[in-house]
């Protein structure tokens, strides 16, 4: 059965720069999709592990990925565009704690990802697909989060963020039902240290659209305690 996809390629024109970024420097940090992701064999140490799906321009991954050298990051995304421009600041910046993967999010957590190895996974603002008749696209789904739970280690974060209302209360209500997550907190309007303002916050805060920042934390089965260091000090939950 064919696996319905939650986004549609929309990109612009790929420019020469992006284009030469991506022939000339994806060779360094690009990874397979169908390879087993080793961390260790990558990155060449063991460090806490962040994965961004959906970095788009790259400029929240790259920020992470400058504020904590001590950590290690991933990037999914299919936007080329995006691909080649994060690719080429990351050669002129000299950055060395982060890989890339150009493929369908699902495909990448089945087929590359091993069991318990990501400190964190970050998705801010994915499309909302707003039509009732269009959900089923939505990337949040309780499938999705099951793989994201395979791949997280016990304790780790799963942060979403969102300005959609309905899609809010959707990935609460996924996290809730789902035993291998302790839902964290709903930030309304707060942000988040672990997520800058990107065009489609400043678009939806245009539109007088609240922001929603949703953490939750992997656990390892019912009534077991998770670890404690990636708890929020506060936060306004939506009942």
């Amino acid at each position: 059965m064919r696996r319905i996809r939650s986004y549609v390629r929309r990109e612009s024109r790929l420019t020469q720069a992006q284009s030469r970024a991506i022939e000339q420097f994806w060779p360094r940090y690009g990874l397979k999709e169908r390879e087993r992701f080793d961390p260790l064999g990558v990155f060449g140490r063991e460090a806490p592990l962040t994965l961004e799906i959906g970095f788009g321009d790259g400029d929240n991954l790259l920020t992470l990925a400058r504020t904590f050298p001590e950590e290690d990051f991933l990037g999914i995304d299919v936007y080329r565009p995006g691909i080649g421009a994060l690719l080429a600041r990351l050669e002129r910046e000299a950055i060395g704690n982060v890989r890339l993967f150009a493929s369908d999010a699902s495909d990448i957590l089945e087929a590359s990802m091993p069991q318990s190895v990501l400190s964190r996974v970050l998705i801010f603002f994915p499309d909302p697909w707003p039509k009732r008749r269009h959900h089923k696209r939505r990337l949040i789904q309780p499938a999705f989060l099951s793989q994201v739970a395979c791949a997280l280690r016990p304790g780790g974060q799963l942060h979403l963020a969102t300005d959609d209302e309905n899609y809010a209360g959707f990935m609460k209500a996924c996290l809730e039902s789902d035993p291998c997550y302790l839902l964290r907190s709903v930030r309304v309007d707060l942000g988040s240290p672990f997520r800058m303002a990107t065009r489609f916050e400043r678009r939806g805060q245009r539109l007088g659209h609240a922001i929603y920042d949703i953490e939750a934390l992997r656990i390892t089965g019912l009534g077991e305690r998770p670890l404690d260091h990636w708890m929020s000090e506060s936060a306004l939950l939506i009942e």
